[in-house]
């Protein structure tokens, strides 16, 4: 005859950690601020719900209501009640968390078991219908459970840095004679790259986005460095936009002194958050790397670019965009074109 044996304290110990760790992650969904208190309080009192299981008497309170009515009381220690919208997105945060973590359990459980196991779960009822019966070790659940909860956190860090990249992203257009180059850039708000003797900003761009208007084996030799040399090997080659060449003197992270080959735009126009800036004060810095591993941006943007009223972004600025096209080919860049900052 086997005996059972449940150790209480450990069973509190460890829904007292669980639910600490729900509480914790559901707080930072939220983006709230949690006192320890509070968290402690709420955790023990989820963990007594949890040992009330095993005294008979109190079966009772082991049915959804109870259960529900205790994740309310939960959240209102933890978390107060300042309006009802706030409690029911708390609510709402702390349910989905519960799911995923239980969900994980689930899933790893069925991925590492064998046949053997699957079969052996699946019993008949009295009335012919089919059921399964899930047994999942305590200690295989409590070490899934922080494995899955930790996986959830970094998934969601990841989607809350992909969100607030793309609230920075913006269309980028650079017009120089009758070539218009565009790409999708990111505005980079620590930037602050100027021309020394102009104070003119600097928008760093791929240098393969110009490969075909640069002379041969540019691209490639701007990823080595020293872009002072490819200017002294121009020598006496027809070079269409050799005027426009400029060399930015800048600090890089981790190095000394360096300079960076750079372009002069006829106009700039970048597309963010809606809104419009157009500016002909403005060097474009050629990149010979990657800017952006997964290739979300291939250019980096001053934030002096942006700078200004800006006009709102309509389909009327189609018209605008064709213009400024035409009137690039005659060297004056847009009409509209105004500094930005």
């Amino acid at each position: 005859m086997k005996i059972l044996v449940v150790y209480i304290d450990l069973i509190f110990i460890v829904n007292l950690l669980i639910d600490g760790v729900l509480l914790a992650l559901t707080a930072w969904m939220r983006r709230t601020k949690l006192k320890w208190w509070r968290l402690a309080l709420s955790s023990a009192a989820g963990a007594l719900y949890v040992v009330m299981m095993f005294v008979p008497e109190l079966s009772f309170l082991y049915t959804f209501l109870i259960k529900f009515g205790l994740s309310l009381l939960m959240l209102w220690i933890a978390f107060g009640f300042t309006s009802l919208q706030s409690y029911i997105h708390h609510l709402g945060a702390f349910y989905m968390v519960n799911f995923a973590a239980a969900g994980g359990i689930i899933g790893v459980h069925y991925l590492v078991q064998n046949s053997g196991e699957l079969f052996s779960g699946i019993w008949y009822t009295a009335t012919g219908g089919l059921s399964f019966e899930l047994k999942v070790g305590f200690w295989a659940a409590c070490i899934t459970f922080f494995v899955v909860v930790f996986g959830f956190k970094a998934v969601q860090t990841t989607k809350r840095k992909m969100e607030s990249r793309e609230t920075l992203l913006g269309e980028v257009t650079v017009w120089i004679g009758s070539v218009k180059i565009s790409c999708r850039g990111l505005l980079d708000t620590g930037n602050q790259l100027s021309d020394p003797l102009t104070r003119t900003p600097v928008m760093v761009m791929e240098a393969s986005l110009w490969e075909s208007f640069l002379p041969e084996g540019w691209s490639e030799r701007l990823v080595e460095g020293e872009p002072d040399r490819l200017i002294m090997d121009l020598g006496m080659e027809e070079f269409e936009w050799q005027d426009r060449l400029r060399l930015v003197p800048y600090r890089g992270v981790n190095r000394g002194a360096a300079f960076m080959l750079a372009l002069k735009p006829d106009a700039v126009r970048i597309e963010l958050g809606g809104i419009e800036y157009t500016t002909t004060k403005v060097l474009i810095g050629l990149d010979g790397g990657t800017l952006s591993g997964d290739r979300a941006y291939r250019a980096i943007i001053h934030p002096a670019l942006t700078e200004g009223e800006g006009t709102p972004n309509t389909s009327s600025n189609a018209a605008a965009d064709a213009a400024a096209a035409v009137g690039s080919t005659h060297g004056a860049g847009p009409e509209q074109a105004k500094p930005a900052g």
